[in-house]
């Protein structure tokens, strides 16, 4: 039960990361360019957390490290976002 359990995760985690790619790609394709929305960093985060717990769960060093520092990047590009909308909320 416990193994089936984290197989669940893992493709949860799985699902959000990729989902990232979609809602990337529609916001460009709206946009008629490139763009990534906040939304996309959410999903780097929600994704990226739970295959981190999988790949803990799993015992999986490389996996670990790969998830653990993708999610540092994500953080510190939803804290930038943040920031730039304080900063133009306070200069309106």
């Amino acid at each position: 039960m416990t193994a089936t359990l984290w197989l669940i995760v893992g493709f949860v985690g799985q699902g959000l990361f990729s989902a990232r790619f979609i809602v990337q790609w529609l916001a460009s394709e709206r946009a008629k360019r490139s763009v990534v929305p906040i939304a996309f960093w959410f999903f780097s985060l929600g994704g990226g957390a739970t295959l981190l717990a999988y790949a803990i769960y799993r015992r999986d060093p490389v996996f670990i490290l790969g998830q653990a520092a993708g999610l540092f990047i994500y953080a510190r590009n939803l804290m930038l976002l943040r920031r730039e909308s304080q900063e133009r909320r306070s200069a309106s």
